[in-house]
Parts: structure tokens; sequence; C-alpha cells
């Protein structure tokens, strides 16, 4: 295959997860209109509640906005900082089984509409940009990418599952 057959994949598949990430949005607005206020407190099957998912959004999209804009400012092999998400998710300060949902909701769209701006101006050779990982090792701007454009879907999914199943 051809250095420029490549490139245009690359480019292809860069555009295509960037539609998928601000499509994060609005799948995770719709998964929580069809979820009655009355249920956003349900789990099922030890899963995260709507609630918790919610403020796992928002705390997960702030640290997603550092890591993006680490990748591309700082020199290769920043060092990327991971978090312990199921610590965080029980932590009481931070609210995630208590806490109404509208500021971190707000958090989640805010961050995320910022770094749809950055990704509008990335080009193929950005996805190269790396750091280290201090959980998974050598971290790509194409890894953040791949990651962050599923993670709001699958949440949203994760949302529609829960509210199917009540």
């Amino acid at each position: 295959m051809s250095t420029e057959s490549t490139s245009s994949d690359l480019h292809a598949d860069m555009q295509r997860l960037i539609a998928d990430y601000v499509r994060g949005t609005a799948e995770v607005d719709a998964a929580l209109a069809a979820i009655p206020a009355a249920a956003l407190d349900a789990r099922i099957d030890g899963e995260w509640s709507a609630r918790m998912v919610v403020h796992h959004l928002a705390d997960s999209e702030t640290n997603s906005y550092v890591r993006l804009r680490r990748l591309l400012a700082e020199e290769p092999g920043t060092a990327i900082q991971g978090y312990d998400e199921a610590r965080w998710a029980l932590t009481p300060a931070l609210g995630y089984e208590t806490a109404p949902i509208e500021e971190s909701l707000a958090v989640f769209r805010a961050v995320r509409a910022a770094s749809t701006s950055v990704l509008m101006g990335l080009t193929v050779d950005d996805l190269a940009r790396h750091g280290v990982h201090t959980e998974s090792g050598t971290y790509t701007l194409l890894d953040w990418l791949r990651i962050y454009a599923a993670h709001a879907l699958e949440h949203a999914q994760q949302m529609r599952a829960a509210a199917a199943g009540l």
C-alpha cells in the first residue's frame, strides 16, 4: 500500500472518529431523555446507574481534555496521568450516587465542545504525537481519539440498556 493511500485511509479514519466523538453528546442526551427521573438511580447487574454514568462522563471528559492538550503541546513522551475511575465513583464527596446531574452534564457538554474545536484542527501527522500513560504505556493521539470517540457512545448504550431493563 502506498504512503499516499495509507495517509488517505488514516485521514478518513480520523474524520469518522471525530464524527463519533461529536455524536457522543447527542447520544448521551437522547439516552437520558428516555430515562424517567425516578429511574436515574436504577442499577442493572451491578452496572453504574445513569446518575453515576453522568458524573463519570464529566470526570472522564475533564481528564481527557488535559490529555489531549498535553499530547499536542508537550514534548513526545510526556506523562499522561491515569486515574482510578472506580475509586472516584466510590468517593462520597464526589457525589456519584447522590448529586444532581445537571452540573456534571454541563461540564461534559462544555468540555466535549472545547475538545471538538481542537479536533477539528488536527492533521494526520498529529495522530502520531505520543505520551506515556501511567497505566498503559505509550499513548498516541490516535489512541486518545479511538478511546474517547467510543466512550460516550458506549455509556449512552449502557444507559439505554438499563432503561430497557426497568
